[in-house]
């Protein structure tokens, strides 16, 4: 995946979101970090669903989905206010998931890729490799 000069690129699981900024240019990007904004958790995702399995605490996931909604939420006005042009967003699978559900009709059109991949934490290199191999 070729990574435009400027385009955000958003790293996000079920607790941390993580932003870089490519400050180089298609054939070399380089990642530079951002700093990571605060959210308003106080929107609870998919508040509708029920998961009532030992193996699944209702609490943990709904958090999760809590996060997640806070992300797009954030997200959505980046794009809706000309902060974000081009965006890639990087999500564990199950996050994707939830994030997807939120997301504005306009960051639709701003999104650039995707990767159901859990890369948070990891150095620039890995990163870019990753969105290499999709």
């Amino acid at each position: 995946m070729l990574l435009a000069h400027n385009t955000v690129i958003a790293l996000i699981d079920g607790k941390r979101f993580e932003l870089f900024r490519n400050a180089g240019n298609e054939a070399e990007p380089q990642l530079a970090p951002l700093p990571a904004p605060r959210l308003d958790k106080h929107n609870k995702g998919a508040g509708a669903h029920h998961y009532s399995s030992s193996g699944n605490p209702t609490g943990h996931l709904l958090d999760e989905d809590a996060h997640a909604a806070a992300v797009a939420d954030w997200l959505n006005r980046q794009v809706l206010d000309h902060k974000i042009e081009k965006l890639v967003v990087i999500a564990a699978p199950r996050t994707l998931g939830e994030l997807r559900r939120h997301f504005h009709k306009q960051l639709e059109l701003a999104l650039q890729g995707e990767l159901a991949k859990d890369l948070i934490g990891r150095p620039a290199p890995e990163i870019l490799a990753a969105l290499r191999g999709k």
